[in-house]
């Protein structure tokens, strides 16, 4: 069931209606013509851009960061994550790859693409952005995934 759920996100994100019906049926697409019971996942008014559609369902997570709860409150105000908020690292990614963000329950609040390493953003998570520099040897970037490469997935 939660593999049907995840897809229906997609559909949902992607601008699509999706409907979950009982397959025992002989005919179950007929049986969802003529008013069958299914349950209907329906889009919201606001269609994700492409980019953020590719970022929530296309591509695989390769590591997880685990945020507190004023990141959590931050990311759904619409701000980017930065490395203060992150309290755990988990997985080996370079920068570019795509993360998934739980909150301390474990819960995924977003997905995105990373602008760090995993090594790297193990170094500076729970850090100042104006502290990376002096941890990593060199100026990167402020925010660990910038609001434009993330998306909410609750």
């Amino acid at each position: 069931m939660a593999t049907k759920l995840m897809a229906a996100r997609i559909c949902m994100n992607a601008g699509c209606r999706m409907a979950i019906a009982s397959g025992r049926l002989s005919h179950p697409l007929r049986a969802l013509e003529r008013g069958g019971r299914c349950t209907w996942f329906l889009p919201d008014s606001e269609r994700y851009p492409a980019r953020k559609r590719w970022i929530a369902g296309a591509l695989r997570a390769t590591g997880t960061l685990t945020v507190d709860e004023g990141a959590v409150a931050a990311l759904r105000s619409g701000s980017s994550l930065l490395p203060a908020g992150v309290i755990a690292v988990d997985g080996q990614f370079m920068a570019g790859a795509t993360v998934l963000v739980r909150n301390r329950e474990g819960r995924g609040v977003a997905r995105g693409l990373i602008a760090y390493s995993s090594h790297e953003t193990a170094r500076i998570m729970g850090r100042h952005t104006s502290e990376i520099a002096a941890v990593l040897g060199y100026s990167g970037r402020g925010e660990l995934i910038h609001r434009d490469n993330l998306v909410l997935v609750w």
